[in-house]
């Protein structure tokens, strides 16, 4: 089988080693030795079903991270409105406090969501 066709979290062998697919491109090795990029044309046995665990892991998403690139967003979305708006200040302001009220929205779902890994 190809590497493509696996599920994220399934366990293969290659060149001599089990591995649990992690992402599309990425697998890591069940010897704890690290990860690695999988050819797409390498052929694979396959080492057993796919663990609930492995499949949860390769979700996770770092939080701060995700507020970190929300922020960014954020400055970038006021910049481009602000260059939108020109000279009308009054929409400018307006439509700056809903864009203020939808970044709450964001921030308080994630909160709500529970820990890392919960988006």
């Amino acid at each position: 089988m190809k590497f493509q066709h696996l599920p994220i979290g399934a366990q293969f062998n290659f060149e001599g080693k089990t591995y649990t697919k992690t992402s599309p491109l990425v697998a890591a090795a069940e010897d704890g030795t690290g990860q690695r990029v999988i050819p797409r044309y390498a052929m694979l046995e396959s080492a057993g079903e796919p663990t609930p665990a492995a499949v949860a892991a390769s979700w996770q998403i770092d939080v701060d991270q995700v507020l970190a690139a929300w922020a960014r967003y954020e400055a970038d979305a006021l910049r481009l409105l602000e260059a939108a708006c020109g000279d009308d200040a009054g929409r400018c302001d307006a439509l700056k406090a809903e864009l203020a009220e939808a970044g709450q929205r964001f921030r308080d779902g994630l909160s709500v969501s529970g820990s890392v890994g919960a988006i």
